[in-house]
């Protein structure tokens, strides 16, 4: 099972991503998490 989306985002940030967010397509059923590691 995955983890809800806001933890996969603070995961992220806590991994060095920054301008973390997400975007729900098919009507939620898939999620595409984004961030910048510069």
């Amino acid at each position: 099972k995955h983890p809800p989306q806001e933890v996969v985002e603070k995961m992220m940030a806590d991994a060095g991503f920054e301008r973390v967010h997400h975007l729900n397509l098919s009507g939620g059923i898939v999620a595409l998490h984004m961030g910048y590691k510069l």
